[in-house]
C-alpha cells in the first residue's frame, strides 16, 4: 500500500474556471523521495498546497496509508495535517521569537505537548539541521539559509510522516543554497518520506528516488532520475530537459 496515493486530482483557483491541476495521479512509497520538476506555473507547488488543504480539490482522491482525506471535513483535514508538513520558500518565522521559540511554539500551543520534552526535541532538531549553537538567535540574526533550516526544524517538530518542500532554496542567495540542500540530504538518509518541488536539477538527480515532470497542471513523465534526465520518453520532457541542461 502506498504511503501517499493521489488519484485523478483536479483543482481550480477560486474565481477562475481554468484547472491548475488536471487529473493528477501519483503514488509515493514510505521513505521515498519524489521530486516535482517542470516550468513555472505547471502545478507543482499547487499540488503541495492541495495536499495540505490550502486549496480544496474539485475532484479526485488523496489517501495516506489507504485512509482517504476528506477536505470538506475539519477532522479529516486535521488528521491529514498531523501526518503532513509543508515548508515554503518564504521562511515565515516569527520575528519576535528565537529559533527555539519558533520550533517549539506549535507543539506546545497547538498540540499541547509538555514543554520539557518539546524543548529537548527542538534542541535535537536544531542540531540535526546544523544550528546547535543558534537556539537563542532571532531571525534577523540569522542568514537566509539558517532561517530556512529553522523552518525545516519547525516542520519536523510536529513529527510528520511526509515532508513537503516547496522551492525551499529559491529565495536564497546562491552561496546559501548548499547548506539547506545538505539538511535535506540528512533527512533523506534518515528515511523521511519527501515530496520536493525544486529547480536545483543537480540536487534532484542526486537525491530523488523518482522524478515527476509536470506541465500545464498535468504529469507528463515520471521515472528514475537517470531516465527523466538522460532519456526522457515524451517530447515535452525532452524539450524541458534539453533547455534546462543548456543553462
Amino acid at each position: 500500500m502506498p504511503h501517499l496515493a493521489v488519484a485523478d486530482l483536479t483543482a481550480t483557483y477560486p474565481g477562475t474556471d481554468k484547472p491548475v491541476l488536471r487529473d493528477v495521479s501519483l503514488q509515493v512509497e514510505k521513505g521515498e523521495i519524489v521530486s516535482l520538476i517542470g516550468p513555472s506555473g505547471s502545478g507543482k507547488s499547487t499540488l503541495l498546497r492541495v495536499l495540505v488543504g490550502l486549496l480544496p480539490p474539485n475532484s479526485g482522491s488523496v489517501r495516506i496509508d489507504g485512509e482517504a482525506v476528506d477536505y470538506t471535513s475539519r477532522r479529516s483535514l486535521k488528521n491529514a495535517r498531523d501526518r503532513l508538513a509543508i515548508v515554503f520558500q518564504q521562511y515565515n518565522l516569527f520575528q519576535n521569537m528565537t529559533a527555539m521559540g519558533n520550533v517549539t511554539i506549535a507543539p506546545i500551543r497547538i498540540k499541547g505537548w509538555r514543554r520539557p520534552e518539546v524543548e529537548a526535541d527542538a534542541a535535537r532538531l536544531l542540531a540535526k539541521v546544523g544550528l546547535a549553537d543558534k537556539h537563542a538567535s532571532y531571525p534577523d540574526q540569522l542568514s537566509g539559509g539558517q532561517q530556512q533550516r529553522v523552518a525545516i526544524a519547525r516542520a519536523l517538530a510536529l513529527k510528520p510522516e511526509i515532508l513537503l518542500l516547496d522551492e525551499v532554496t529559491s529565495a536564497l542567495d546562491p552561496e546559501l543554497v548548499g547548506e539547506v540542500l545538505d539538511t535535506i540530504r540528512v533527512l533523506a538518509a534518515d528515511g523521511m518520506t519527501m515530496l520536493i518541488v525544486s529547480h536545483e536539477m543537480g540536487f534532484v538527480r542526486e537525491v530523488s528516488s523518482r522524478v515527476v515532470m509536470m506541465d500545464q497542471g498535468s504529469i507528463v513523465e515520471t521515472g528514475p532520475p537517470a531516465q527523466v534526465f538522460d532519456a526522457p520518453e515524451t517530447l515535452r520532457a525532452r524539450e524541458f530537459v534539453s533547455r534546462i541542461l543548456r543553462h
